[in-house]
C-alpha cells in the first residue's frame, strides 16, 4: 500500500512542479517543497523496509529529485523575473 501512496505522491510532485514552472507563484512553492520532502520520506520508508533492491531505488530517486529540483528552480527564477 506504501508503494503506491509513494508513487502517487511522486507523479503528482512532477505534474505539479512542471504546472509551477509554467505559472509560477510565491504560494505554490511550501506546495511543492511539501511535496518533495514526502516523497523522499515514504522513498527512504520503502528502502528501509526493501533494501535489496538499494541501487535501482537510489538511481530512480535521484532522477525524481534532479527533475523536480530543476523545474522548482527555474519556476523561482521565472518568479523572480516576473517580479523585476
Amino acid at each position: 500500500m506504501i508503494i503506491l501512496i509513494h508513487i502517487s505522491i511522486a507523479l503528482f510532485s512532477i505534474v505539479f512542479a512542471t504546472y509551477q514552472l509554467f505559472r509560477p507563484s510565491a504560494g505554490k512553492f511550501p506546495v511543492s517543497y511539501a511535496l518533495i520532502g514526502a516523497t523522499l520520506v515514504s522513498g527512504t520508508y520503502l528502502t528501509v523496509l526493501n533494501p535489496s533492491r538499494l541501487l535501482s531505488t537510489c538511481l530512480t530517486g535521484l532522477m525524481y529529485v534532479g527533475v523536480v529540483t530543476t523545474a522548482t528552480v527555474y519556476a523561482h527564477r521565472k518568479l523572480a523575473a516576473q517580479n523585476q
